[in-house]
């Protein structure tokens, strides 16, 4: 019954953001918590402008709440499940983090509207500040996992894919390494979210693959809290499908990725992560290549020369003429595939 309750738990979850996401909507725009576009992308994302943003909030307090509302009990009664509360940790905490830049970026905004910074417009926290954060945040929650021996199943360890094999790191390495993959994945899923409903239904087929891992390795609290993550990226689907209603911003981009590094890690199945999340890496990759090929082609005039026509890479296929839809619709095949292969890979 274990995996039928974690799978009702989605369920309920994305019916009741559902309902509640209406009214959220209509009071974004009431607040004009509006979309704005860096000055590169108002070619091809103008017509996006002004859409409320902000919208991870919508997943944010549905895994929360519902997580809390499914978990609280089993803790009272049996004392087990308390390492719920290390990914719930990682998702206020980078949610939070993301609520600054997003707010950040709507105040510079309207400060552009008013005829201030306007080199500034649509731009949140700088990216020092952001990372200095996310840094603090992962080293944080990788040191909980490492130190709270017993209460993680898989606790500094690692699984080799193919090979029955599981290796304990020490914690001088496990924790570095840890924090990394949850930093490197929360930026991943931030770059990927740029397409309405791309983030929301990559992250969903992730959140699935792990939740398939964490049942056939008996970590039932984080089987369901996966499924309740699936739960509400679907209900934001539901506002963000193309035409988007609502955009997600950092404040749900940042926690999404964070979390599902998390869950990597608790599972000790974190060398699948890039095939389970191939597209938030690719994307994240491209970024990278990109800043590296023009810094190392610039020329006396201080200009150098793109390896993409624009990064993350969906911005590429855009302008090499895929409509959105086929992008977002497409990635999600890769995305959906890759998932399918991790999960096939764990059973091995």
């Amino acid at each position: 019954m274990e995996l039928p309750f974690a799978l009702s738990a989605g369920i309920i979850t994305f019916v009741l953001a559902v309902i509640w996401g209406g009214p959220f909507v209509e009071v974004l725009k009431r607040l004009k918590i509006g979309k704005s576009i860096r000055a590169e992308l108002g070619d091809i994302h103008s017509r996006k402008i002004g859409t409320p943003t902000m919208g991870g909030i919508m997943i944010v307090v549905s895994v929360f709440v519902i997580s809390l509302i499914f978990n609280i009990a089993s803790i009272i009664r049996t004392g087990g499940g308390a390492s719920i509360f290390l990914p719930l940790f990682v998702l206020v905490g980078f949610s939070l983090l993301g609520l600054l830049d997003d707010w950040e970026g709507i105040a510079n905004s309207r400060a552009h509207a008013e005829g201030k910074s306007p080199e500034k417009v649509g731009l949140g926290l700088s990216a020092r500040a952001k990372l200095a954060g996310q840094v603090i945040l992962a080293l944080t929650a990788a040191s909980f996992i490492s130190l709270y021996q017993g209460g993680f199943s898989f606790a500094n360890e690692l699984i080799l894919p193919l090979i029955p094999i599981r290796f304990s790191l020490p914690p001088i390495i496990f924790i570095p390494l840890a924090g990394f993959i949850i930093v490197a994945m929360s930026n991943a899923v931030n770059f990927t979210d740029g397409l309405d409903g791309l983030a929301g239904i990559i992250t969903a087929s992730a959140f699935a693959a792990y939740g398939v891992i964490g049942f056939l390795q008996g970590q039932i609290f984080l089987t369901q809290l996966c499924f309740i993550f699936v739960g509400a990226c679907f209900a934001f689907l539901w506002y963000n499908a193309h035409p988007a209603q609502l955009f997600m911003g950092d404040v749900g981009s940042l926690p999404l990725g964070a979390v599902l590094g998390t869950v990597a890690v608790m599972s000790g199945q974190w060398l699948l992560l890039p095939i389970i999340a191939l597209v938030p890496v690719i994307e994240i990759i491209t970024v990278i290549l990109q800043v590296w090929y023009y810094k190392s082609t610039k020329g006396p005039d201080g200009i150098g020369l793109r390896l993409f026509k624009r990064a993350p890479i969906h911005h590429h296929f855009e302008l090499v003429g895929w409509s959105e839809t086929q992008v977002v619709q497409r990635f999600w095949l890769v995305g959906l595939l890759s998932a399918m292969i991790g999960v096939a890979l764990a059973l091995l």
